[in-house]
């Protein structure tokens, strides 16, 4: 395995904690925290997608700022995480069933977003997908147990 700094993996993996208590609480705990439970894990897992987005958005700048060409897919990629993340929050404002689906779109999103992750290595530092996938995979998967919680 390929050794990940210090302070990106113990920030990394205590970045799953929030969304792993929302879990917990929403499937364990008294009924009336499991509506809390989801809506902040939605919360969650919108803006820690909303933040991969920003990181991506980093590493093209930063590839452009080395006068590498960054293609165009980079870029729109880096937004893509907070027009999602945005979209799972509209049937709410609508009165439609909210956050059960909206969790499964983000989780899958979150787990998807692997495949950019993958494209950009090169450019990343060494330990990037050796952090992003058990981070992608744990958070992935813990929004999607919530959804179904």
């Amino acid at each position: 395995m390929t050794p990940i700094p210090p302070y990106p993996r113990a920030l990394g993996f205590a970045g799953l904690l929030p969304q792993l208590a929302c879990l917990l609480a929403a499937w364990f705990g008294p009924p009336e925290w499991r509506w809390s439970a989801l809506a902040i894990g939605w919360g969650y897992a919108a803006l820690i997608f909303s933040f991969l987005g920003g990181l991506w958005w980093g590493i093209a700048a930063s590839r452009m700022h080395e006068g590498e060409r960054v293609p165009g897919w980079l870029w729109i990629a880096s937004v893509v995480p907070s027009v999602v993340a945005l979209a799972s929050y509209i049937p709410w404002v609508f009165g439609e069933e909210w956050p059960g689906p909206s969790l499964v779109v983000l989780g899958l999103a979150i787990m998807a977003s692997l495949a950019v992750d993958r494209r950009i290595a090169p450019s990343a530092p060494y330990w990037w997908m050796a952090l992003r996938v058990p981070l992608s995979f744990g958070l992935g998967l813990s929004t999607l147990l919530l959804a179904f919680a």
